[in-house]
């Protein structure tokens, strides 16, 4: 989890919210010692978690166990694992809490700036991943109907936007599962590479997606974060592979491949 990589806590578990209600499953665990915090149910208000869902923002406290400013509905399950130092961050998309990520240690003491800031900036990227999610699935609803053809033309342009905007966000996540999670979804949108097809590298899929949404070499450049130059030498290799010569012929084949959408 990234949480622990970027913070240097030992401990770090998380889950989202339930559609439709007011409490948070804890789900993922990472440095635990014990299942004692696994599928624990925590309500709005209730414990640091609880308190950090109904507040929508960052909630931290030095010794759990003792601590006057939240509810103890968990202590038992806390002190199993031997808490103490515990920061919990809402992860919120579009007004809405969707989750919550813990860090903790099992030692009394303060959680210093650095620590809470890198806490906010892992939850920061869930939410562009769920933000993401939430889109891609939005638009293969609209994509699926069989629309009089203007519309599906339309439907499948918003596509291929959200699929280059997936594989220029998916680099800048730090946290392995979610970057796969993001792929994956990426994956969606495409009927897969056919078997014994060409292998296109990552950035090679990376530059051709934003290629085939309209994206010019400077505007792919900017969007990835690349050199212009870069630019053109991936588009170069990719044609070479797909034994391509224009930029169109190139995501038209690449699309005949399964790779793009």
């Amino acid at each position: 989890m990234r949480l622990r990589r970027s913070t240097g806590l030992p401990v770090a578990f998380g889950g989202l919210v339930e559609a439709g209600h007011r409490r948070m499953r804890i789900s993922e665990l990472n440095g635990t010692a014990t299942d004692s915090l696994r599928r624990l149910t925590v309500a709005a208000g209730n414990g640091l978690g609880g308190k950090a869902v109904a507040l929508a923002r960052p909630c931290a406290v030095t010794d759990y166990s003792a601590s006057r400013q939240i509810t103890h509905e968990y202590d038992a399950a806390v002190a199993m694992e031997g808490l103490c130092s515990v920061v919990a961050v809402p992860v919120v998309v579009r007004r809405r809490v969707r989750g919550v990520l813990y860090g903790a240690l099992r030692t009394v003491q303060p959680l210093g700036d650095r620590t809470l800031t890198a806490a906010v900036d892992a939850a920061r990227d869930v939410e562009q991943a769920l933000v993401v999610r939430d889109e891609v699935r939005g638009l293969l609803e609209t994509a699926r109907p069989q629309a009089v053809p203007s519309d599906r033309d339309a439907a499948w342009e918003q596509v291929r936007e959200a699929h280059a905007t997936l594989r220029a966000l998916a680099p800048r996540i730090g946290d392995p599962a979610l970057r796969a999670e993001l792929l994956a979804a990426c994956g969606l949108l495409t009927d897969g590479p056919r078997r014994d097809g060409v292998q296109l590298a990552p950035r090679e899929l990376d530059v051709l997606a934003c290629v085939a949404a309209g994206a010019t070499n400077a505007a792919t450049a900017e969007r990835l974060g690349l050199r212009a130059e870069t630019v053109k030498g991936y588009l170069r290799s990719a044609m070479r592979k797909l034994g391509t010569h224009t930029r169109g012929e190139t995501v038209v084949a690449a699309r005949r491949a399964g790779l793009l959408p």
